[in-house]
């Protein structure tokens, strides 16, 4: 009995010491940043975007995606030491793309809104901005307060599952309105006097008028909401949060940042090489 007792004992000992063995392992494995040792070990970071609002995000003539936040990545992925690859889709798959792990991120024009913040986390803001009209029409572009055009005779067109759609269903909802999947089929339906305007950021509204200056577009100059543009990311993961943190402080303080804006916003040089 006595025989059987200490081998019982020694294999509840031995049991004991491999479990913290394997339990020990298995602590030195956990990450302090799941998404950066994903970024690192397979040698590129994945961004995803519209790639059709410029100044933020946009196709040049050639086909490669171009724009602010596209130079902002390139920094990031520079930091981090891997290629950046960019994944474009229509703006409403952004999000659930990037729930779903296919994008390690998302820079596309996005605003850090309550509802979106309840889902993923947000680092930014890198830019400020608000939304406008862009139109034919001085009636739209000249308004002071949103409900002057809140009714059916109006026709608005916005990006889905942008800020832009609440806007006009909030503020909007006795006009007409037309969700699409990206800014061509909007601009295209603007061109085609389908809609009466289309509804988005301020910097769209301004750099398209003066891209497709042959339309007669004019834009509502005032931005009529707040929107923080920030960078969208998986949530539970602190030190990526702090990581994106301080480098948005680095290329803020080094200037950087001053000479995106410059370039991307007030420059138009850029234009030349756009389709």
């Amino acid at each position: 009995m006595k025989k059987f007792g200490i081998m019982t004992c020694m294999g509840i000992v031995l049991a004991m010491l491999l479990s913290s063995c394997a339990s020990t392992k298995q602590v030195q494995h956990l990450s302090a940043s799941p998404v950066i040792d994903h970024i690192v070990e397979k040698g590129e970071l994945v961004v995803g975007t519209a790639a059709s609002m410029p100044p933020f995000n946009l196709r040049s003539r050639s086909g490669e995606i171009v724009g602010y936040e596209i130079d902002l990545a390139r920094y990031f992925a520079k930091a981090l030491r891997v290629e950046l690859r960019l994944e474009p889709m229509a703006f409403a798959e952004l999000l659930p793309a990037l729930k779903a792990g296919k994008v390690d991120m998302v820079m596309s024009g996005m605003t850090m809104t309550a509802e979106r913040n309840m889902k993923v986390a947000f680092v930014g803001p890198y830019f400020i901005t608000g939304k406008s009209f862009l139109t034919k029409l001085q009636t739209i572009a000249t308004v002071e307060d949103p409900s002057e055009v809140n009714n059916p005779s109006w026709r608005f067109v916005a990006l889905e599952g942008s800020t832009s759609q609440a806007f006009v269903e909030e503020l909007l909802p006795d006009a007409t309105f037309i969700p699409v999947r990206d800014y061509e089929e909007a601009i295209a339906m603007l061109r085609q006097n389908k809609v009466d305007a289309l509804v988005a950021d301020l910097p769209i509204c301004a750099l398209t008028a003066l891209q497709y200056q042959d339309e007669g577009f004019i834009y509502l100059d005032t931005p009529m909401t707040y929107e923080p543009i920030g960078i969208a990311i998986p949530a539970n993961d602190p030190l990526l949060v702090n990581w994106l943190e301080n480098r948005l402080l680095t290329l803020e303080g080094s200037g950087v940042m001053e000479q995106l804006r410059s370039y991307w916003f007030s420059c138009c040089d850029w234009l030349v090489h756009l389709p």
